[in-house]
């Protein structure tokens, strides 16, 4: 019986490893491509609806590419746990990580509970920056 769990284990292991590896592959070829499209610096002369264009292309090409650079990176913490035998337990609580989450989101690290949280945290931090910012400050409402 432990020998037929240990096989299990150990096809479910190879299975999460490709799918992982997979996906990195994927990655590193939509990087590879981004990087090959990115326009070489050229002297050409532009005028200013040109250059905004352009510059508006690049810096969402820079932002996919960050995107991408950061999931690679949670692939390879992924691959990590995988081999440390953590795979598939939530970081933060430890709870067991739903299947159907791990196949959409082969990466995840929290469980739906723990990411919600986060998610929530983080919107509630970027909502008081943003109300704290100096702008916000100059068009609010005068008090007293």
């Amino acid at each position: 019986m432990l020998r037929k769990k240990v096989i299990i284990d150990r096809e479910r292991y190879e299975e999460l490893r490709t799918l992982l590896e997979e996906r990195r592959a994927e990655l590193q070829n939509k990087l590879r491509s981004l990087r090959e499209t990115l326009p070489a610096d050229n002297d050409n002369v532009k005028d200013t609806e040109e250059q905004s264009v352009d510059d508006f292309v690049q810096e969402v090409d820079f932002a996919l590419m960050q995107m991408k650079s950061q999931t690679l990176a949670k692939i390879d913490e992924a691959v990590r746990r995988l081999e440390q035998g953590r795979y598939g337990a939530c970081t933060e609580c430890g709870a067991e990580i739903a299947a159907a989450r791990l196949k959409a989101v082969p990466f995840a690290a929290l469980c739906r509970s723990c990411q919600e949280a986060e998610e929530r945290t983080a919107s509630e931090e970027r909502e008081r920056r943003s109300f704290s910012s100096p702008m916000a400050k100059e068009y609010a409402p005068a008090r007293g």
